[in-house]
């Protein structure tokens, strides 16, 4: 099972569990919201995700390692700057930024179940494999940024 954890790019889990936080929406009552609320804290939401991705981003372009989390084992230098000062994961941070933005566009709080879903199958399936595959490449290193740094927040 190892070899299958990280192998689903994170950009199909945003896409499965966004169809699922909609049917989800569809089948439950809605959250009565205006739509200033909607836009301001859906605005506000994608703001944030906009800074968590362009700062992941362009951290791993400066050090020129891949990011690519299907395979972490191709990491040429560990990342602990810019935004990764502050999570581990910035980039799985955004994209459980943008699930909480498609639960306010749903006007769903049961939306938000799919949000959690996601963060613990990432967290799980994902991320863990991650950290082994670093762990093996950087030893010492990757130790001590995991002692200092958060893994979401």
């Amino acid at each position: 099972m190892p070899s299958f954890r990280a192998r689903i790019p994170p950009p199909a889990l945003l896409v499965i569990f966004a169809l699922g936080m909609a049917v989800l929406a569809s089948a439950l009552p809605r959250l009565a919201m205006s739509d200033a609320a909607r836009l301001g804290l859906g605005g506000t939401l994608a703001a944030v995700a906009l800074i968590l991705n362009v700062s992941s981003f362009l951290a791993f372009r400066r050090a020129g390692t891949t990011f690519n989390p299907v395979n972490p084992g191709l990491a040429t230098s560990l990342v602990t700057t810019g935004i990764y000062r502050f999570s581990r994961n910035p980039m799985y941070l955004c994209l459980s930024v943008m699930l909480c933005e498609w639960a306010v566009y749903l006007s769903s709080a049961w939306a938000l179940v799919g949000v959690a879903g996601f963060m613990i199958y990432t967290d799980r399936l994902q991320i863990i494999p991650e950290e082994q595959a670093l762990q093996e490449l950087f030893g010492d290193a990757y130790s001590q940024y995991r002692s200092q740094v958060r893994r979401w927040l």
